[in-house]
């Protein structure tokens, strides 16, 4: 039987490394007169018969600098994409299909980047967050020992405030000494009794505590009383795939990292699955090719990872929440409308009326998705 996640995970790394490109620019002096790959005479810095460059390096730097530049070609084209991509993304799709691509970083390798670094940067932000179980953050033992090194403050506050208070009866000049330790006192109480709360909500939480280790009224707690319980047996059916599914989902948080992973290994098929419905946008209209549609989407995607990852940043501030509901509400379907309008060419009203048909068809082709990464992560 093969194994999906592998077979995921190897056409992940296939198309990142198809989606590499050579690099460009000088190579260095030329080398004997010969290509070291293929033997054929050269006179410049690359050879005419397989492309290759005459010089070959050898140090460490240049291999830092291969690495760098194979992966996401960090110099111009990357200043001129994105922000492109965040501005005109019609005009950076039009240009790409027409040939001009020197400039530019190429679609499906800034999406592949795109995706990865989304990944990696939401698993320390809300994704990290959605593992813990409902559990406590802070233990027990260390609440325990935080109020003790608070009374211990608190003991020797109030030790200095005996002392300054004796010092103040025949010394006018100690008052200020007096009030200072007063003050001093007042905080370090204060500050036992906030530690001290917190240590009895986190013994009350421990007794209420399940004997899974669950966090009563979490949303793991309610997944696995649900799934355990035999109620989302009627709703998933009986085959063997449901069964599957449901076995998993008795250990919410493992059942959640896998369909994680399998997000990441996957997200490819985001493109073949759009492509279609993008080309029925342009069924009756000559001139575009599935090449076009498949530009257009990568792109796309590519942005809508973009913006995913800014607003995932932004939305643990507080005061930036409205804006970022904003953001998640209007910023898709705009950036959609003038891809459209600046990519194909076309009115404002020809636009409009697709980029509507195209969120319809967004949120059928992410149920797609989610069903087939439900089905690779824990159906099997």
């Amino acid at each position: 039987m093969v194994d999906l996640d592998a077979a995921g995970g190897a056409v992940s790394g296939g198309l990142v490394a198809g989606a590499l490109e050579k690099p460009e620019g000088k190579a260095g002096a030329a080398h004997d007169g010969t290509c070291s790959d293929c033997g054929h005479a050269v006179s410049g810095n690359f050879c005419a018969n397989c492309g290759q460059p005459t010089h070959v390096h050898r140090t460490l730097l240049h291999l830092g600098e291969e690495l760098l530049h194979g992966v996401m070609h960090f110099d111009g084209r990357v200043w001129r994409t994105v922000p492109l991509l965040v501005t005109n993304p019609g005009r950076l799709t039009r240009e790409w299909v027409a040939g001009k691509r020197a400039r530019y970083v190429s679609p499906l390798g800034l999406f592949l980047f795109t995706i990865f670094l989304m990944f990696f940067v939401l698993s320390f932000g809300a994704g990290g967050k959605a593992l813990d179980g409902g559990k406590p953050s802070t233990s027990l033992a260390a609440a325990e020992d935080v109020v003790a090194k608070t009374r211990q403050q608190v003991a020797e506050a109030r030790a200095e405030l005996d002392a300054a208070e004796a010092a103040s009866k025949g010394d006018p000049a100690a008052q200020a000494g007096l009030t200072e330790a007063r003050q001093r006192l007042e905080i370090t109480s204060d500050g036992l009794k906030q530690a001290q709360a917190k240590l009895d909500e986190l013994k009350s939480t421990k007794a209420s505590t399940r004997p899974d280790g669950l966090q009563p009224g979490s949303w793991q707690a309610e997944l696995r009383d649900a799934t355990t319980s035999g109620k989302l047996k009627s709703v998933t059916g009986g085959n063997q795939v449901s069964q599957t599914i449901l076995k998993k989902l008795a250990n919410p948080d493992l059942a959640l990292y896998k369909l994680q992973q399998t997000t990441y290994k996957f997200s490819f098929l985001l493109v073949p699955l759009s492509i279609p419905f993008v080309a029925l946008l342009f069924l009756w209209k000559r001139g575009f090719t599935l090449y076009d549609h498949g530009v257009f989407v990568l792109y796309s995607l590519t942005f809508m990872a973009m913006l995913s990852m800014a607003l995932g940043l932004l939305g643990g501030v507080s005061w930036l929440s409205g804006l970022v509901a904003l953001a998640a509400v209007f910023a898709p379907p705009a950036h959609m409308f003038a891809q459209l309008k600046g990519a194909y060419g076309l009115s404002v009203f020809s636009a409009l009326w697709r980029t509507v048909l195209l969120l319809l068809f967004c949120v059928i082709v992410l149920s797609l998705f989610l069903i087939a990464i439900i089905y690779l992560g824990l159906g099997h």
